[in-house]
């Protein structure tokens, strides 16, 4: 809006008259402030209305008339802006809660880092007890083992290998007095998919083959030292490849190691 439709636009004189709202004030004394014409106006339309009032005021003397009017004068040409009025009360509140927000989201992020680190640390401990667990049983393991090939009571049966494994071979640990038998099968291959080592003691006149135990479990047994059935009486010992399960009598085709006592 230009300064003269500005002026025109009346204003000014509800800004003289005290009408207008604090906002509408302020605006009025900054654009004073920015252009002098609109101040003149201002200081113009003041003037009017105190030559107005005095021609109805009872009679003063010309001493106190020229000092009341010095004084609208000096009042009317000093145009004081109004600050507008902060709520701080508001902006603190605003502030506060932005505060507890961050401490929340603090909170919140700590006792996720502690719940992790709780978890893992679980997971971390249940991982070593398994381990520790595992060492023990294999321990224990090595030392049944070394009891029994250290045992002198133990006869030692060596089997070699045969025409479809030529290259295996097995020992079998035989104590005649407990009939107690324990089969080494480190020199024996991973067995096929389905398959398992059967183990015989034999007879050989007439050849009698008796089922001694299954070496099953082969691939967690990391000894590959197994415990079979007690016999009492057995001339020779052999190793066989059978379906899983075992067989009623051994497969001859598979005949894995041999050996006489």
């Amino acid at each position: 809006m230009e300064t003269k439709e500005y002026i025109e636009s009346g204003i000014l004189e509800l800004y003289v008259y005290g009408s207008l709202t604090e906002t509408e004030s302020e605006e009025v004394a900054a654009m004073a402030k920015k252009h002098p014409e609109i101040n003149a106006e201002i200081l113009a339309i003041e003037k009017s209305i105190v030559a107005l009032s005095s021609s109805f005021s009872p009679f003063q003397s010309a001493e106190n008339y020229a000092k009341i009017k010095e004084k609208l004068d000096l009042k009317a040409a000093e145009v004081i802006p109004m600050a507008p009025k902060r709520n701080w009360s508001q902006f603190i509140g605003w502030a506060a809660a932005i505060l507890l927000l961050v401490g929340i989201g603090f909170q919140y992020n700590q006792l996720e880092q502690t719940n992790n680190q709780v978890v893992n640390a679980t997971n971390e401990k249940a991982k070593v007890e398994k381990e520790l667990n595992e060492l023990a049983l294999k321990k224990a393991a090595i030392e049944t083992n070394l009891a029994v090939i250290k045992d002198e009571k133990n006869t030692v049966v060596a089997l070699a290998g045969q025409t479809v494994a030529p290259e295996s071979s097995a020992k079998i640990y035989w104590n005649k007095e407990t009939q107690k038998v324990y089969v080494d099968a480190s020199g024996l291959p991973q067995p096929p998919k389905g398959m398992v080592y059967q183990v015989w003691a034999l007879k050989l006149n007439p050849l009698t083959p008796t089922s001694i135990g299954l070496l099953d479990n082969f691939d967690k047994n990391d000894q590959r030292f197994f415990a079979v059935n007690n016999t009492g009486d057995a001339q020779a010992f052999g190793i066989t490849l059978e379906p899983a399960g075992g067989s009623i009598t051994p497969t001859m085709e598979q005949l894995y190691t041999l050996g006489k006592v």
